[in-house]
């Protein structure tokens, strides 16, 4: 115990002494968590800009115009009464759409004729043109949802009446978690999860490759000839210093005030399966790749693509099957499953036993491969520094 204990302290010096991991372990989750939380804080897309080809110049144009104008969401940056060539501006000004007002609009509505008003979307970005068109479609809808009524009650018909009429039944929407919407509550959580598991890769990446190029592994190889003692050894200063990252990278949460149930015991578990498992495959690299610039660079190869391929945003559903079997192997696929259960939806830990059960297989898998692998690298070289020392001994005379 007391060889552990002086080894471990020699851990932690070597640990301090990566200047380049300690910028990454302990600066990378709180300035890409302060800045992704500043990226999203306005939690959603307003101000969109839109054009308005009004050639009609009657009451009732200027009336639709006005309430787009009202929208929250979209901004009308100009409004024209010929269509010119606006697609020679959208290099320079990117409009979103392109709300076209016919000419003749407001007597063919007083006649019956049904005009169109034709909404040029604009779909490079999807996110900004989902959003146009939802609030479009909504000013549209209420605009033509008004000048019915009024038709109705201008025959005579009572207000009331004219509302049933229109209107053969009611809708109501009632947003649940997360109601409001909010861009930041989506996409934080699991942004940071992905951040987490980045740096738990990088830094354990680290832990055997530095040992094996600077022939430090030929040391404690001497000293302790099992396997698990040496991956415990190394665990240990990690096991102590994630939990406090953690503990930061929650804050971040209240801190953009978003509502989610984090400080639970489901979600304990669920974090600390995350670590396990992240850790597991970053020690797992650092052992099969003994050069810590390529283990560094293969992990990345995972762990980049990792949030696209956990089905946080885009649902696993529309990947094909190669892909989600390839993101099943991934700890943060599992936790943001997890996740998304208990800090929404209030689950329990028995709405999280899948994830729980992958989250467990990863790790014992990357353990029991570490396992054999290191054993045989240990075994190894203790035969070779053997062999060296007999080489070494003076010859009988």
């Amino acid at each position: 115990m007391k060889d552990f204990k002086r080894l471990l302290k020699i851990e932690f010096r070597r640990i301090f002494s990566n200047k380049v991991l300690l910028a990454i372990f302990f600066g990378a989750p709180v300035l890409y968590g302060f800045l992704l939380g500043y990226v999203y804080s306005q939690a959603k897309v307003i101000n969109l800009p839109i054009i308005i080809v009004d050639e009609d110049h009657s009451p009732v144009s200027d009336r639709l115009i006005d309430a787009f104008e009202d929208n929250e969401a979209i901004k009308v940056s100009d409004v024209r009464y010929t269509p010119g060539k606006i697609q020679s501006e959208m290099p320079l000004n990117e409009y979103i759409a392109v709300v076209n007002i016919p000419k003749g609009f407001e007597a063919a509505i007083l006649q019956k004729r049904h005009p169109e008003v034709r909404v040029d979307l604009n779909m490079v970005n999807i996110l900004n043109a989902n959003t146009a068109s939802k609030n479009i479609q909504a000013v549209l809808m209420t605009m033509n949802a008004g000048i019915e009524i009024e038709g109705l009650k201008k025959q005579g018909m009572p207000p009331a009446l004219a509302l049933e009429a229109y209107e053969s039944f009611s809708i109501n929407f009632n947003k649940m978690y997360n109601a409001t919407g909010n861009y930041l509550t989506f996409m934080l959580p699991g942004l940071l999860a992905a951040i987490m598991q980045q740096v738990i890769f990088l830094a354990l990446a680290l832990v055997f490759a530095r040992d094996f190029e600077d022939g430090y592994f030929r040391e404690l190889a001497g000293r302790h000839k099992w396997a698990f003692y040496h991956i415990v050894l190394k665990a240990v200063p990690f096991l102590i210093l994630i939990p406090f990252m953690w503990a930061v990278v929650s804050r971040f949460l209240p801190y953009f005030r978003i509502e989610a149930e984090i400080f639970s015991i489901p979600m304990l578990i669920l974090t600390t399966l995350l670590t396990l498992a992240s850790m597991g495959i970053g020690m797992l690299f650092s052992m099969v790749f003994p050069n810590q610039l390529k283990a560094t660079e293969l992990l990345m190869v995972i762990s980049t693509p990792a949030f696209i391929l956990s089905g946080f945003t885009w649902p696993s559903l529309a990947m094909p099957p190669a892909i989600t079997a390839f993101a099943e192997i991934i700890p943060v696929t599992h936790f943001l499953n997890g996740f998304r259960k208990v800090a929404f939806y209030g689950g329990g830990i028995s709405s999280i036993s899948h994830e729980i059960f992958m989250l467990l297989l990863i790790f014992t898998g990357s353990l029991f491969a570490m396992l054999v692998l290191l054993q045989w690298k240990i075994k190894k070289t203790r035969k070779k520094a053997l062999v060296t020392s007999e080489e070494d001994l003076p010859g009988e005379n």
